[in-house]
């Protein structure tokens, strides 16, 4: 074949010299990177090799993640938990890490998640299976499936069961209390739990008991935990699970960062209820206590849903603006990544950990009493008219 000889102005002359307005589009991280040799560390390879469509997505989540959210002591990170996470080990592999390093501040998280968790706390076994085997010959057996996690209906169910009414009628827990208290005092036993069984950074519910980290449940009678504290009622157990107590102290978090002049960030894995129950602290703030705010600061998400159907869960940040939940001035720092959260989250974990020395623990849930105190002040503060009521 004969030598192509082009002329030379053919040949790029990179850069180009753009036309007046196109630079400011024209601007981004050229798209050529380097072929993938197999020996780059995660990180690395999420920086130069995932720069378009939700590998995009996914690659200015971790950025803003560990850049921004995590720079210093000065951004409250809440992190919302859909679905059933822990028992696919989420909990453990990425959860755990993350609030041990300081990099989750508070939680909010559906009732699967921290039942589930309670039995890797237990120590007792869910197993790798298919989403493929025959449901009525597992009901047959006594096998429970959650798509392809497999687990033994009296060994594991009806065990956990047994062992959380035996917690949940002891002596602390007779009184009126909000999800945070709840969990924080299960959480207590599931560490003792890790202890006597060996196992390490096994429960969610220990590493925030341990760490301070308040883990808060919207809906707390769907789930097994709210199951049980219903079936204990009917014995006469003073137990009442009291959600205004989690819209206050959830608020108050926020609330007493904004007043501190720090910033507020939310990591969403998922949407659902622990999605609007971790967003909806801002219009607390400014449509019920009536203080000015304008949201908060930093908004990462994955999630499956579309936007089009209208639900909670597709929900974009930019409509999150139009309700006072997301900063209109930090929409650039506002991130949706649509992909399967057992991809991202550790991918997520794994790149903060690298890029990210550790922060100090914040240790919100022991702050709860003086954090609800300034909140009251704040709201008595600017309702002039309200008074309190007898």
């Amino acid at each position: 074949m004969s030598k192509i000889v082009l002329p030379k102005k053919f040949v790029s002359q990179y850069p180009h010299k753009f036309a007046k307005g196109k630079r400011m589009y024209l601007r981004g991280k050229r798209i050529l990177p380097k072929p993938i040799t197999g020996k780059e560390s995660l990180p690395d390879l999420i920086d130069a090799t995932f720069l378009a469509y939700n590998a995009g997505r996914l690659s200015e989540g971790c950025r803003l993640f560990a850049e921004k959210m995590l720079a210093n002591d000065r951004v409250t990170v809440g992190m919302s938990l859909a679905g059933a996470l822990t028992p696919a080990g989420l909990g453990s592999a990425a959860v755990i890490p993350l609030i041990k390093a300081g990099f989750v501040d508070w939680i909010v998280a559906t009732g699967a998640n921290l039942y589930h968790d309670m039995h890797h706390a237990m120590n007792l076994p869910l197993w790798r299976g298919s989403p493929f085997v025959r449901d009525p010959e597992l009901r047959r057996y006594g096998v429970v499936r959650i798509y392809d996690i497999l687990l033994d209906y009296d060994d594991v169910l009806m065990r956990t069961d047994d062992i959380l009414r035996k917690i949940l009628i002891q002596k602390e827990f007779q009184k009126e209390m909000g999800t945070a208290e709840l969990h924080h005092l299960i959480g207590k036993y599931c560490s003792e739990f890790e202890r006597q069984s060996g196992i390490k950074d096994a429960s969610v519910l220990a590493a925030a008991y341990r760490a301070g980290v308040p883990c808060f449940c919207p809906s707390p009678g769907d789930s097994t935990i709210g199951m049980n504290v219903a079936g204990v009622e009917l014995r006469g157990n003073k137990l009442r699970v009291n959600p205004s107590i989690d819209v206050n102290e959830t608020t108050a978090i926020v609330l007493d960062a904004k007043l501190r002049k720090q910033k507020t960030g939310v990591v969403l894995v998922g949407g659902g209820s622990p999605k609007n129950f971790t967003l909806q602290t801002e219009p607390q703030i400014q449509e019920v206590l009536r203080i000015k705010e304008a949201g908060h600061d930093y908004f990462l998400q994955f999630t499956d849903a579309r936007p089009d159907t209208g639900g909670l869960s597709g929900a974009t940040p930019s409509e999150a603006v139009s309700w006072g939940k997301i900063d209109p001035n930090q929409l650039p720092d506002a991130v949706v990544c649509y992909t399967d959260s057992t991809i991202a989250l550790p991918m997520l974990t794994h790149y903060a950990l690298a890029r990210r020395g550790q922060r100090k623990l914040k240790r919100l849930y022991d702050r709860r009493p003086a954090l609800i105190k300034r909140l009251t002040a704040e709201y008595f503060a600017h309702n002039k008219d309200a008074t309190p009521i007898k």
